[in-house]
């Protein structure tokens, strides 16, 4: 009986220091960051199939990378691109990444 109750408690410890370390992954920034650099001009859309995916910002070292917008097939027909956006959390700002739904 001891033995089990030792087994429950090691796996009770692990599940909750997974829970717990997948929130940790969070970049929290003081202010949103803004684009870098002057606003470019979209390129011509390559073919009818393409679909823009917008600016996006990617965890780098203890922050964010800015990676312009560019034209992209979609995974499925009838996809769409649902654009990114700077989460506020009660120490700053989080990206959220884009996603096709």
């Amino acid at each position: 009986m001891k033995k089990i109750t030792r087994i429950l408690m090691v796996l009770s410890a692990v599940t909750l220091f997974a829970v717990t370390s997948s929130r940790a992954q969070e970049i929290v920034v003081g202010a949103r960051l803004g684009r870098p650099g002057p606003v470019m001009a979209r390129p011509m859309r390559p073919s009818p199939r393409h679909v823009w995916v917008s600016e996006e910002w990617a965890p780098a070292g203890g922050t964010y990378a800015y990676h312009a917008g560019y034209w992209a097939v979609p995974p499925r027909p009838g996809s769409i691109w649902v654009a990114g956006h700077w989460r506020h959390r009660h120490r700053g700002y989080v990206w959220v990444g884009g996603f096709w739904r």
